[in-house]
């Protein structure tokens, strides 16, 4: 058990969404969303952040780097300028320019 609840018995889901997991989100000034939200936004943030990808799919516990490519490597508007920027450099020095 990695979580257990004050007596030390298992953790309840509805209890750990009603009166952890939504009231932090309030305080916040968040969006109501899934618990498992989390995991997507943790795998997009790595994944945005340049983590390999093998790295991010082994931490998520998928058999296939390809699962985690498919599930999480959606474009970002950050991913798509730093692949502009990367190409607009080999491009610059290739030409001299």
């Amino acid at each position: 058990m990695v979580f257990a609840n004050v007596i030390g018995r298992p953790m309840e889901v509805g209890n750990l969404l009603r009166r952890s997991f939504r009231p932090l989100l309030e305080k916040a000034g968040l969006p109501r969303i899934r618990f498992h939200d989390l995991r997507h936004t943790a795998a997009t943030l790595m994944m945005g952040r340049g983590v390999h990808p093998k790295v991010v799919s082994e931490m998520l516990g998928h058999s296939q780097v390809s699962i985690t490519l498919d599930l999480y490597s959606h474009v970002t508007p950050t991913m798509q300028q730093e692949a502009t920027a990367a190409m607009d450099s080999l491009l610059v020095q290739k030409t001299g320019a």
